[in-house]
């Protein structure tokens, strides 16, 4: 749930949530945590209150990253929320919520929510059932230890890293997280202000932290989102790894090391087709979700599996975590570089080979449910064109009235002409200017 503090996600709706929440998820406690947003403690403040007046007890962690509340959650047996807008502009905010286990809600489960909300009537508990609202920011401390745990002591000694926070949630703890494993850390964009949070900085504007690992001459950059259950990494040389490159290195060194269980990896239907490539050349299967972190869970907990991820960066260890996590993700590539004693430059050179992909969307002028039927044929005819050689996606989106197509080729002259190809095909049934 995300929207314009304030405007479309106000105080009282995060009441209601919070309500509708309590009654469909069944449980006594719940963790809250929230990243630099200003508008942050306003909707932690509504959104505890409308948990507590239906009984729940909710422990405030204050700023945290998201992995950190689904990891303290799933310590406890509690359900977590986090109050963050992730990439998005500091205006906006929203609501995540997880199940007691640390795990994101499934969908027949959050529209059990949104009926919940049409029908609440006022609370009806008082005195003693009423829940209590507490700080418990100690239990922070819980998640980096486990970040730290997850790797041998001094194990990024000699590694100069530079670290941007985005002015996020990873703002307090990224330093002293990858400082105590012994690496030589440079941090940027720290001091959030409540306002600046992804203010061209952070995983989706790396260009600073380029700019710093050269200049510094630092083996590698680690770039993390507002919530940091995301990265975006940086070599020695200043170019951006991105998520799928970061995946292709750790699903390598996993099977190399023989515990990247059933030899697989999860990966969403917008991962390139050089990672599937790289894969079926290392003899490392790929299961394919939809897009989005919580059908990879899904997939990775149905088959077993231990790796899985999306290609904007975020990057579940199932063995080890609940859910995406920027800074637990940055300490595995880092150690990677300083196990294999290569710059990251090389191993993402040798881990997959990137083919061009063009991304592009159409607004609609309505949504209409016969577009992808009428496109089929037209789809059909590029993937003949492209053959082996190539890929086409063509989904709608979920939220807005755009129609979004992919295309990947050997050429980038190639994906271009064919996903311009598909777009005037879309064009030509009534619809409306690329976005």
């Amino acid at each position: 749930m995300r929207g314009v503090a304030n405007t479309e996600l106000t105080p009282s709706f995060a009441i209601r949530l919070g309500r509708a929440a309590a009654r469909v998820l069944r449980v006594s406690d719940i963790v809250i945590g929230r990243d630099t947003r200003q508008s942050g403690p306003m909707l932690e403040a509504a959104f505890a209150a409308g948990l507590a007046s239906e009984g729940v007890n909710v422990h405030l962690l204050g700023v945290l990253p998201t992995p950190g509340v689904a990891h303290i959650a799933a310590r406890n047996g509690w359900a977590g929320a986090v109050i963050s807008a992730s990439h998005n502009p500091f205006a906006d905010n929203g609501i995540k919520l997880f199940a007691a286990g640390g795990t994101k809600l499934p969908d027949e489960v959050e529209a059990r929510i949104e009926v919940e909300l049409g029908g609440l009537g006022n609370p009806v508990r008082s005195g003693a059932d009423v829940g209590h609202i507490g700080d418990a920011q100690r239990l922070a401390g819980f998640y980096r230890q486990h970040l730290i745990a997850s790797l041998e002591p001094a194990a990024l000694l000699g590694l100069s890293i530079v670290l941007d926070t985005g002015n996020g949630a990873s703002y307090a703890l990224a330093d002293g997280v990858f400082g105590k494993l012994a690496a030589t850390t440079y941090t940027i964009n720290d001091r959030p202000n409540g306002i600046n949070i992804n203010a061209n900085c952070g995983a989706t504007h790396p260009e600073e932290l380029q700019r710093a690992v050269v200049k510094r001459g630092a083996d590698l950059g680690l770039a993390f989102d507002g919530d940091a259950d995301r990265l975006i990494a940086v070599d020695h040389t200043g170019n951006i790894v991105d998520g799928d490159h970061v995946m292709a290195i750790l699903a390598l060194d996993m099977k190399q090391r023989r515990v990247l269980k059933h030899n697989t990896v999860v990966v969403t239907v917008m991962t390139n087709l050089g990672f599937r490539r790289a894969m079926s050349a290392a003899g490392i299967n790929v299961v394919e979700t939809g897009v989005g972190d919580r059908y990879v869970l899904q997939a990775l907990d149905e088959g077993g599996h231990s790796l899985g991820g999306e290609q904007s960066g975020h990057v579940i260890f199932r063995d080890i975590a609940s859910t995406g996590d920027g800074m637990l993700t940055g300490l595995m590539l880092a150690d990677v570089v300083r196990r294999k004693r290569r710059p990251l430059a090389d191993l993402a050179t040798d881990a997959m080979t990137r083919l061009p992909q063009v991304l592009l969307n159409v607004k609609l002028a309505r949504r209409d449910p016969e577009l992808m039927s009428k496109m089929q044929p037209h789809i059909d005819a590029a993937e003949a064109l492209l053959s082996d050689r190539g890929r086409i996606l063509v989904r709608a989106s979920g939220t807005e009235p755009l129609l979004r197509v992919m295309v990947e080729a050997e050429d980038a002259g190639q994906a271009q002409e064919v996903a311009q190809g598909l777009i005037d095909h879309i064009e030509a049934f009534g619809r409306q200017t690329k976005a």
